[in-house]
Parts: C-alpha cells; sequence; structure tokens
C-alpha cells in the first residue's frame, strides 16, 4: 500500500488494540511499551485517549482489556449479515409481486454501497450487485440513507455547491439535494427518476435498527416503460418489506 497518506498514531493504536485483545486483562503500560517499542509518554497518551473512547477499559491491577466499543462494533458488523440474511429471506417474495428487481444498500463515507439484490427475471438490469458503489446522492437508496444526517454532516460530506451529474436528471446543486432530503423525511421514502442510470426509476424505503438508527435501505428499480403502472404498488411493497427487514434486526 502507498503510505503517502500513513498516519502512524493509528497505525500505533492499531498494533495495542490487536495485542490487548490477543492477551485481555494481560498487559500493562510497561508491557505494551516493552513489546511495540513505544515511548512510555506516547503510548500513556494513547492510552488516555482510547480509554475516553471507550476502545480499551483498564482494571483495578492497571491491565487492558477490550472495551465496550468493540462489543458495539462486533454487533453492528455481524448484523449486517443476518440482515443480507433476512432480505434472502423475504426479497424473492416481493420481487415476484411486482416483478422488479430489488436492492439492499447501506451508506459507506458518501456513496450507496449495494449489500444484496434480488434480481427480476429480466434481460435489462441495473447495474446494482453486491459491492458496487454510487455516489448516495445520484440513487434513491443513498438519498432514503443520506436523510438521517443532520445538515452540519452533510455540509462536510459535499463542501461544494455544485453535484457530479451521472445522467441528465441527476441532482446538480447541494441546495437541491438538501430540500429532497427535507421532503424524504417527511414522507419516509425516497424516489430516484432516472438519477442514477438512465431508463430507470427507484423507489427506497428506510431499515431501522431497534435504536432508531437507520441502517440500511432497500428499493425497487424499475425500468421508465413500468414505472406508472406499477408505482403505487411498489411503495406499499417496498415500505411493507422495509418494515419486515427493520423487525429483523430485533
Amino acid at each position: 500500500m502507498d503510505k503517502k497518506y500513513w498516519v502512524p498514531a493509528l497505525e500505533r493504536a492499531h498494533s495495542i488494540i490487536r495485542m490487548i485483545a490477543e492477551e485481555p486483562n494481560n498487559l500493562k503500560l510497561s508491557d505494551l511499551c516493552r513489546r511495540l517499542d513505544i515511548s512510555k509518554s506516547s503510548m500513556f497518551s494513547l492510552l488516555k485517549t482510547m480509554e475516553a473512547l471507550d476502545w480499551i477499559t483498564r482494571s483495578s491491577s492497571d491491565a487492558y482489556s477490550l472495551g465496550m466499543h468493540y462489543g458495539l462494533m462486533g454487533n453492528a458488523y455481524f448484523q449486517q449479515y443476518d440482515l443480507i440474511n433476512a432480505f434472502r429471506k423475504e426479497a424473492p417474495t416481493y420481487m415476484k409481486l411486482i416483478n422488479e428487481s430489488i436492492q439492499l444498500a447501506r451508506l459507506e463515507g458518501s456513496d450507496t454501497f449495494y449489500l444484496a439484490k434480488e434480481a427480476a427475471p429480466s434481460p435489462v438490469q441495473m447495474v446494482s450487485g453486491p459491492g458496487t458503489r454510487i455516489p448516495a446522492y445520484a440513487t434513491g437508496l443513498g438519498k432514503m440513507l443520506l436523510s438521517e444526517l443532520a445538515v452540519t454532516q452533510l455540509e462536510r460530506m459535499y463542501p461544494h455547491d455544485v453535484l457530479a451529474s451521472l445522467t441528465s436528471f441527476t441532482l446538480r446543486t447541494k441546495a437541491e439535494l438538501l430540500s429532497q432530503l427535507s421532503k424524504i423525511r417527511q414522507q419516509g421514502y425516497a424516489l430516484d427518476l432516472q438519477e442514477g442510470v438512465m431508463g430507470f426509476n427507484c423507489i427506497a424505503a428506510p431499515i431501522y435498527h431497534p435504536n432508531g438508527h437507520l441502517s440500511a435501505a432497500v428499493s425497487y428499480s424499475i425500468p421508465l416503460h413500468h414505472w406508472e403502472e406499477k408505482r403505487e404498488e411498489a411503495m406499499q411493497a417496498i415500505l411493507s418489506l422495509s418494515r419486515k427487514l427493520s423487525f429483523a434486526l430485533k
């Protein structure tokens, strides 16, 4: 890997975490300093910061173990696979109901990251298989996921006023995006009208974790020539599927 943008402090923190994970409640500050060849002052600062972040916890004997943060992250990591399994179980019924493809995605940075797809038996398909990434502002799924973020987060994510176009229908400005996100929050679903791929409209609905966090989204992608006849039924179906998948996370 090119280390032009490498952050040494993160590398040291990573090494410390790995070592603590291998020997929980066994290593003290001096042990970590000796094994990793890190000065006592640097190690002290790293450990104090990681303690404050709940990455690690210190016992009464001053030995370290992993903190609550990794329990939460571990649950989140494995839960995405529970969600994919639930999607694979439920999505075929909903695909056959509308006879259109269904996608499952989460937000990764500023991109829609596709986790799974239930493809309809059609020769015309939108490119949206697992692992595909598309700018979030250009997809119904992405806009649904962006709608949970605070305006301050969105301003940091999109520092420029102009958005790059994927099609002639892609949102062109940050102001347009913020306006749409406000509407999406109120109505509880999101539309993509040929904004990501020409010839396809999408309707997306949210998947909520029991803690209220919007963790993923699911959508139908519908060829333009079927949109008007299927739109209302697809909207009800995708909202039903999103509720089932939200329940599956409990």
